[in-house]
């Protein structure tokens, strides 16, 4: 994705994200690109190809679900047999 100075000025956060998840942006000076936002792989974060299976998976474990949002195999396995159930 190539922003104008002023765009990226007005969106930083916005674009900060697309890089985080892997995304080149390039920000031009009157269509000149003149930067390149990059995420910084800090400690844990992988190095493979984004939106490979390997970097979700990664990105999947360094995001844990809140405590209050976690369930139990056991209890996944009722809500869906409860589900099928109630289809008939």
């Amino acid at each position: 994705m190539q922003t104008n100075v002023l765009d990226a000025k007005n969106r930083l956060s916005q674009l900060i994200k697309s890089a985080q998840a892997g995304e080149e942006v390039v920000i031009a000076n009157r269509g000149e690109p003149v930067a390149k936002l990059v995420a910084v792989h800090g400690k844990g974060a992988s190095n493979a190809e984004p939106g490979s299976p390997e970097a979700i998976l990664s990105w999947l474990k360094n995001r844990r679900l809140p405590a209050y949002a976690r369930r139990s195999a056991k209890e996944i396995n009722a809500d869906i047999r409860e589900a099928r159930e109630s289809w008939d």
